[in-house]
């Protein structure tokens, strides 16, 4: 079915007769094929008597080569997937056969992926892009400090700099514009974070999406934010580029030196909220984070801090 498409992905308009002798099968078996893609990738085929098969947007695959030069001098090694459970598995799965980090994993389609607190991310076929960056840390908790912020801070200036110009952060691992989500980050960790471990970066960013009946909360995407679509090759390369220079800057400073910029660019800072902790909920101010990343609320006329993997922040008129 991949051959079909890849066959397809030019935008040009083929024959069901030229398309079954490419894939040397009969045109009642491109049909099929054709059916199956719309069905299971919920991509638009156009069918027009005559002319044939056509894509309803053409389609750029991942390409390892592109994303490499595009990167230079980077040298993290990249692995392409069409189709896997989701990025973030894939990563703990190399790291434990021992592949080297840091080492980017990728993919066209995730058929099981996730966000935080177990949430479920819609991830439709060549569409968007879903990633994840395994590193390999030694010898400090420090350097775990504040990571999923630093990372924000990272994909939301890639956003920025191709032409989501309203992309700000939303504590802990957001990136939004306005109040729709464009993009979401999940961190994982494997090993001893006292010794050595592997942490790995998983980020998920809406780029050509233009239609998700699935999604339970506002979104947006890049194409939706700037009117046009965006290649994805080049938004995977400068955000390696990114993620390279502020892990640079949390390695040499920690988070303490990436506090104020993060800040800065809170969407959230100073407006009244709620902090959903299990079934309980805190009402606060927010003031902004601490030097490890944890968030800053005033509540009640009290400063207090709060962190954890399973806080969610929501605003205090948001229905």
């Amino acid at each position: 079915m991949l051959m079909l498409l890849k066959l397809l992905k030019d935008g040009r308009f083929h024959s069901g007769e030229a398309l079954g002798a490419a894939l040397g099968v009969s045109r009642s078996a491109v049909w099929k094929q054709l059916q199956h893609l719309e069905a299971e990738l919920n991509l638009p085929i156009h069918k027009v008597r005559g002319r044939g098969y056509q894509l309803a947007t053409p389609l750029v695959f991942l390409d390892a080569a592109q994303i490499s030069l595009g990167a230079a001098p980077l040298a993290w090694p990249v692995h392409i997937f069409d189709s896997i459970d989701s990025t973030n598995a894939e990563a703990l799965r190399l790291v434990a056969a021992n592949c080297a980090a840091p080492f980017v994993v990728v993919a066209e389609q995730q058929t099981a992926g996730r966000g935080r607190r177990g949430r479920k991310w819609i991830s439709p076929f060549a569409q968007n892009v879903y990633y994840s960056l395994v590193l390999r840390i030694e010898g400090g908790l420090r350097q775990l400090e504040g990571l999923s912020l630093v990372v924000g801070l990272a994909v939301m200036q890639v956003l920025r700099e191709l032409g989501v110009q309203g992309a700000a952060l939303k504590w802990p691992n957001d990136v939004l514009v306005g109040c729709k989500k464009i993009s979401g980050i999940l961190l994982e960790l494997v090993g001893d974070p006292a010794d050595i471990c592997h942490v790995v970066l998983g980020i998920g960013i809406n780029v050509n999406m233009q239609k998700a009946d699935e999604v339970d909360q506002q979104w947006t995407s890049m194409q939706l934010e700037t009117g046009f679509p965006v290649d994805r090759n080049h938004l995977v390369a400068r955000l390696g580029l990114q993620l390279q220079s502020y892990l640079d800057r949390h390695k040499i400073a920690g988070f303490a030196g990436l506090q104020e910029e993060w800040e800065l660019h809170h969407l959230w800072q100073g407006k009244p909220v709620s902090l959903i902790a299990g079934a309980s909920q805190i009402d606060g101010v927010v003031l902004g984070v601490d030097r490890q990343g944890a968030l800053r609320l005033d509540v009640d006329g009290v400063e207090k801090i709060y962190s954890g993997g399973e806080l969610s922040l929501r605003l205090r008129d948001d229905s």
